[in-house]
């Protein structure tokens, strides 16, 4: 029953994959915004690809920019790139400490570790430095309390998933089966959720960006009709030059509550879901 499953599920996700990687060519978003859809897609399958219809295809031309200015599109935006990002150093850290033979702690640092580090250095500040005018210091340092409170969510939401389902499905610990891969996507799909919330946070204070609209400057006379809000204080229509937006984590009101108090939570929520996916197996 449970392969009938996981081969039902590899199926659809490797057609999901498909769509998502051919169909975001066209739609108006930012570079690193269609590979963060093409990577969750890969992780969540079919979830991804509703989400993307959902959240960020554009419904008919030239409405990109209205149709993603809902918040909640922008949080889906905002959870997206976090988990495509963290997710490449999670499953890496993962399928590296189960090949090593690390016992389920170390697996879980190192999995946090890589994560963070890529998710942040990388898909985060590299990727996205042109919203702070090309400084990468200055976007490392923009963007670690955002990645940080969204990637303890992430793996709040995941452990305990990945942990559980390890004890009741076959060859789960071991990365050269599907079983391994099937339950790794089970984990960040959980995460993507517990996420969310979170991300919300962010971008209703201005603290992390959501969708965007990037179109090639021949048609963007086309869409000055549509003014652009990705959910962000000072964003405004990209072309395909965001250098002069500004991801400023200080504009405006200060951010509700305050960004060491939601660390904090997010630092309790973490060592909950480390709890619930480490005692059991301790017993």
């Amino acid at each position: 029953m449970l392969d009938g499953v996981m081969l039902l599920w590899f199926v659809l996700a490797a057609a999901s994959l498909l769509f998502v990687a051919v169909d975001i060519r066209t739609t108006p978003e930012s570079p690193v915004m269609k590979w963060g859809f093409v990577l969750v897609t890969a992780y969540t399958g079919v979830v991804g690809a509703f989400l993307y219809v959902l959240g960020c295809r554009e419904p008919l031309p030239g409405l990109h920019e209205r149709y993603t200015t809902t918040r909640w599109r922008q949080a889906l935006g905002s959870t997206m790139h976090c988990v495509a990002g963290d997710g490449v150093g999670i499953l890496v850290g993962a399928a590296l400490s189960r090949f090593l033979r690390f016992p389920s702690i170390t697996e879980v640092i190192v999995a946090y570790v890589l994560g963070f580090g890529f998710g942040w250095t990388v898909f985060q500040a590299l990727f996205m430095r042109d919203i702070v005018g090309g400084s990468y210091p200055r976007a490392l340092k923009n963007t670690f309390a955002p990645e940080l409170l969204s990637m303890n969510f992430l793996m709040t939401g995941m452990l305990p998933t990945v942990m559980t389902l390890r004890r009741y499905v076959v060859s789960a610990g071991d990365p050269m089966t599907p079983n391994f891969w099937f339950v790794m996507s089970m984990g960040l799909l959980v995460g993507f959720v517990i996420s969310y919330p979170i991300n919300w946070w962010l971008v209703a204070n201005h603290l992390k960006h959501g969708m965007m609209t990037v179109r090639p400057a021949s048609l963007d006379a086309g869409a000055d009709d549509h003014a652009v809000q990705a959910g962000m204080s000072g964003m405004s229509h990209a072309g395909a030059d965001m250098s002069h937006m500004s991801m400023s984590m200080d504009a405006g009101k200060a951010p509700w509550p305050p960004v060491p108090v939601m660390a904090l939570l997010s630092f309790l929520a973490l060592a909950a879901g480390v709890a619930i996916a480490l005692l059991p197996q301790a017993s």
